[in-house]
């Protein structure tokens, strides 16, 4: 009996001991910290640019516009809307540049019951009254919080009006952060929410071009024409902040 208490004895603190060392190994590992709208010099061999640089507004500028519009700030690292536009004005571009195929992510959050987008090969001109008269929207929005039932062409992650999100167990509550992600080659493209996919579609092909050719945009005629433009972030009458907004060609 005394020879079982002393294994056990044995057995107990071997595991301690185990169990010791591991939490220690695990304090020895450094956490790498990260700061908000940076580039690892990985990511500047690789081709990525910076949009925004947690301080300055270089670059962006009200659609149709050659200013800042005071619709939107910087707080705390991030270009905030105020929720001063609507369906038509207060959305910005960055007017620098054009983008054809390319990769984007960027970090966001939005207000309660809030809406907004981003939008890529946007086309500017007096004969369009918003961003979204000529270029795809990836849509932001709170899914949980909005006061007006949405579908799914409407809801968060979608390639808006034209594909369907799978968002299931990506979304978070209206006020926290988020990751998104867009890829768009003419040989395939997707969108991306916290880490999933949420919708996938080859641009231009048979069923492209039905889906564009029907419903909503049966009103805007040069919706998705052009295969190059530039970047936009919508202010919809919500307060959104985005961040990390980082682009590359492909």
């Amino acid at each position: 009996m005394k020879k079982k208490l002393i294994y056990l004895g044995i057995t107990a603190l071997l595991i301690a001991c185990s169990s010791e060392k591991k939490t220690e190994n695990l304090e020895e590992t450094p956490v790498e910290v990260r700061e908000d709208n940076t580039l690892t010099d990985d990511e500047k061999a690789e081709g990525w640019m910076l949009l925004f640089d947690g301080e300055n507004v270089d670059g962006w500028r009200a659609y149709n516009g050659d200013s800042f519009p005071e619709g939107w700030t910087v707080e705390e690292g991030a270009l905030k809307g105020l929720g001063l536009g609507g369906d038509i004005g207060g959305d910005i571009v960055f007017g620098a540049v054009e983008f054809s195929e390319f990769e984007m992510e960027f970090d966001w959050k939005i207000g309660e019951g809030g809406n907004s987008g981003v939008f890529y090969h946007v086309v500017e001109g007096e004969q369009y009254k918003a961003p979204y008269y000529t270029a795809p929207e990836y849509q932001v929005i709170d899914q949980l919080g909005f006061p007006q039932k949405l579908e799914l062409w409407q809801s968060i992650g979608a390639d808006y009006a034209m594909y369907d999100p799978d968002f299931e167990g990506a979304v978070k509550s209206a006020g926290e952060w988020n990751t998104s992600k867009i890829v768009f080659s003419e040989k395939g493209a997707s969108y991306w929410l916290n880490g999933k996919k949420t919708v996938e579609f080859v641009p231009y092909s048979e069923d492209w071009n039905q889906r564009k050719n029907s419903g909503k945009w049966d009103e805007y005629p040069d919706y998705a024409m052009s295969k190059s433009g530039l970047i936009g972030l919508q202010d919809h009458g919500s307060a959104v902040w985005f961040k990390n907004i980082k682009i590359k060609r492909l």
